[in-house]
């Protein structure tokens, strides 16, 4: 076991600072383009303890997992873990991490676009590229295909009867009868003062 003076609080792995106090595993995993499954990987062909805490490895350990994280082909690593497989410019299989990793993504992207592929097109008009649903997720705008309809408020009785026949209804059951058995209504309106 290592002794207390030669813990460091901070070191600095693949350009990325990593506190001292985290365990190996979960600390390698901080780098971008390494996950889980690979930094495990890489301490068991390594022969270190994944449960250690990081600020206790010594130079050649920090040394010969850089060297293994920027090539692990070297400690025999198979290439199905590497995240750039069959290479579009040199037709190798890479693992890329940091900034090279979203570089290369980047350029991937800006490829599509310009020889005008379906997925350029896509990553384009800023559209899901990999196949999903986007009728119901994914929306942007406003509401698509709701339309709201504004009521009018109806006063009710001869009002309303006179608003359903501008609009070509009949106001009531009685109306809507055949003119055969509705009774005949005189043309000339009665006053109130006269009684029958």
């Amino acid at each position: 076991m290592l002794s207390i003076s030669e813990y460091r609080h901070i070191l600095r792995i693949a350009g990325k600072d990593i506190e001292g106090s985290k365990k190996i595993i979960i600390a390698l995993s901080q780098i971008k383009g390494i996950g889980y499954n690979l930094s495990q990987t890489i301490l068991q062909s390594l022969n270190i303890n994944s449960n250690m805490r990081i600020g206790f490895l010594t130079e050649k350990e920090v040394s010969d997992i850089e060297a293994a994280i920027k090539n692990p082909s070297l400690i025999g690593i198979p290439n199905w873990y590497f995240n750039r497989r069959k290479d579009s410019d040199t037709g190798s299989d890479k693992h890329l991490l940091t900034s090279d990793l979203d570089f290369t993504i980047s350029n991937d992207i800006e490829r599509e676009k310009t020889i005008y592929s379906w997925r350029g097109y896509r990553h384009m008009f800023g559209l899901r590229v990999r196949g999903q649903c986007t009728r119901t997720t994914g929306r942007k705008g406003g509401a698509v295909g709701v339309k709201k309809v504004v009521m009018r408020p109806s006063a009710g009785g001869a009002g309303a009867g006179a608003e359903a026949k501008e609009a070509g209804a009949p106001a009531s059951a009685a109306e809507s009868a055949t003119p055969e058995a509705s009774t005949p209504k005189s043309s000339a309106p009665k006053s109130p003062e006269t009684k029958e």
